[in-house]
């Protein structure tokens, strides 16, 4: 067979294959034979191609190769629409409307998290974050603490691998002195985040609890502004008509201390047995920072003074949505957490 006369038939049989149709796998598999096995069409072209003149060559090996992998392509996807209709459920509609995916909801502490940040972004305070597996020195050392200060024990502390200098954090206060360390004030931050501490897990305490902190240092920051914003964040979280009120307490890292408590937003402040009948309930702590916390960050205590502050997610949470199972939060249960399917 002379080259043009090869060429020809290439030109043709690629018009044919491009023309090919198959209604099931075992026709498709017959074209296969037919162009694409040893003694099929293409492979005789092969044989003819081999008898070629070396010039000749050159000019119908390239097309020939072409028209191989041409072939191939077109058995190739014939078998594949053939395979993919073959798994087609007829019995579906798909014009049908499909049905309704049910929504998910936030957690409940994401929800109260969310709004506390929110509150206190509208007061200037940025989030700061840091590391759950702390060093001695950014939880209690350089908050005052001392080695053998009583006030450690308040807080049962998860060790690593027995290792006094590496923990669980005990509450987000080591953000703040993260901050203090490299940041010259202003300062204005807002620490949410987990902690954790060795307690048995009951319907009142667990052994990790979400916290959000609070810290302002300045020029000139006084008991007063710390008041202010306690005020401000109350009547934000609870309502305009909620009161509050200070209690004389003690922290090793402020100094003076105080416990706030907020008018009970189940009774109005009249007394009832959530509030114990006192109108009152405690939600977080807080004070002017001691003077120590600050030189120990490397920020002048004669130059600048701040305030600080913190509370636990789930109190503020419990007091919102009266969840008396601390246990639930943590759970998983579907029910539960459905329950707050409409909260922001």
């Amino acid at each position: 067979m002379t080259h043009i006369a090869m060429i020809d038939q290439i030109n043709n049989l690629k018009s044919e294959i491009e023309a090919l149709e198959a209604s099931n796998i075992a026709d498709v598999e017959t074209l296969r034979i037919k162009y694409l096995s040893k003694k099929g069409t293409i492979s005789v072209l092969f044989n003819d191609f081999r008898q070629l003149p070396p010039d000749q060559k050159r000019e119908i090996g390239k097309p020939l190769n072409e028209l191989k992998d041409f072939a191939t392509e077109k058995i190739n996807s014939l078998r594949e629409a053939l395979e993919l209709a073959d798994n087609v459920d007829d019995s579906i509609d798909l014009t049908r409307t499909p049905a309704v995916m049910p929504l998910g909801s936030r957690h409940p502490l994401s929800v109260v998290k969310n709004e506390i940040i929110s509150i206190f972004s509208r007061l200037g305070f940025t989030i700061a974050e840091g590391p759950e597996v702390e060093d001695d020195w950014h939880v209690f050392s350089s908050l005052n603490f001392a080695a053998d200060h009583p006030a450690r024990d308040m807080q049962d502390t998860f060790f690593i691998k027995r290792n006094p200098e590496v923990l669980l954090r005990t509450h987000t206060s080591s953000v703040q002195s993260r901050v203090m360390e490299k940041t010259q004030p202003p300062i204005r931050i807002i620490c949410p985040g987990r902690v954790y501490r060795n307690e048995a897990i009951s319907a009142r305490a667990h052994c990790f609890f979400h916290q959000v902190e609070a810290l302002y240092v300045d020029k000139n920051v006084s008991f007063a502004d710390l008041k202010q914003t306690l005020l401000y964040f109350a009547r934000e979280m609870f309502g305009p008509e909620t009161k509050i009120r200070l209690r004389p307490s003690y922290f090793p890292f402020t100094e003076p201390s105080a416990e706030m408590d907020i008018s009970c937003n189940l009774c109005g402040g009249k007394g009832c047995s959530f509030c114990k009948h006192t109108g009152w309930v405690e939600i977080l702590g807080c004070g002017m920072v001691d003077p120590n916390v600050l030189d120990a960050c490397g920020i002048d205590s004669k130059v600048y003074s701040g305030y600080a502050l913190g509370m636990g997610v789930e109190r503020i949470t419990n007091l919102k949505y009266q969840v008396k199972d601390l246990r639930m939060f943590s759970e998983n249960d579907k029910r539960f957490l459905e329950e707050f399917r409409s909260a922001r």
